[in-house]
C-alpha cells in the first residue's frame, strides 16, 4: 500500500536545556539510522530541517557519499535508505513541498517527550493515517524538543512515549518506537 507519511527531523526552532530557541547540529547517526527506519516502514520521505548553510552542506555531502560516491558501491542498502533524505531550511518549506506534490494540504503531527494539551494517542493517529488521500508529516525535535509554537501550529500533537519514569530517549529511538507503533505489524508473531 502506498504510504502517505513523511518524517521531519527539526534542528530549528527547538529548545536548548535553558529553554532558549536554538539551532542544533546535524549528526551523522541521526541521518543514517532515521533513514533506515523510514525505509523499513515505507515512508515517502525523510526531511532534515535546518536553516544553517554549513549543516545543509554537511547533509548533502553525506548523502552524496552514500548515494553516488564510494559509499554507494560499498553499501548499496544504505544508498537505498538515504534516497529518502531531503534537506530543507524550514518546516514551512517542507509543508509546501509535500502539499504541492499531493495537491492537498499536509497534516503536521508534532512529537515530544512530555504531555501537551489536546494530544492524541497512537491509535487515533493510526486511524487518521488510513486516509490515503491526505499526506502527513511527523515532526521530531532535536535538542530539548520542538518549540511550543511548532506544536501549536501543528494539526496534531502525538502523546509521548510512556516509559517507567525515565523519559529521555534519543530521537533515533523515539522515531523507531513511534513508527513501529503506527505502522508495525499489529499481529503477534506467535499467532
Amino acid at each position: 500500500m502506498e504510504s502517505n507519511l513523511y518524517l521531519g527531523l527539526v534542528h530549528h526552532p527547538i529548545y536548548d536545556k535553558r529553554g532558549e530557541v536554538v539551532a542544533t547540529a546535524v549528526t551523522n547517526f541521526d541521518i543514517h539510522d532515521i533513514a533506515r527506519c523510514a525505509r523499513t516502514f515505507g515512508l515517502k520521505g525523510f526531511y532534515i530541517i535546518t536553516p544553517l548553510e554549513s549543516q545543509i552542506q554537511l547533509v548533502q555531502r553525506i548523502i552524496h557519499h552514500w548515494a553516488e560516491g564510494p559509499g554507494a558501491v560499498y553499501n548499496p542498502t544504505r544508498k537505498e535508505s538515504l534516497s529518502l533524505v531531503r534537506v530543507s531550511r524550514t518546516i514551512e518549506e517542507v509543508s509546501r513541498e509535500i502539499s504541492d506534490l499531493w495537491q492537498r494540504r499536509v497534516k503536521r503531527v508534532a512529537t515530544g517527550a512530555s504531555h501537551y494539551p489536546k494530544s492524541i494517542g497512537f491509535g487515533t493517529l493510526r486511524e487518521l493515517l488510513e486516509d490515503r488521500n491526505t499526506p502527513f508529516l511527523i515532526l521530531f525535535g532535536t535538542g530539548w524538543g520542538l518549540t511550543h509554537e511548532v506544536k501549536d501550529s501543528s494539526d496534531y500533537v502525538l502523546a509521548p512515549i510512556e516509559g517507567v519514569g525515565y523519559n529521555h530517549l534519543s530521537v533515533r529511538s523515539a522515531v523507531a518506537i513511534i513508527l513501529d507503533r503506527l505502522l508495525g505489524d499489529r499481529i503477534s508473531s506467535s499467532e
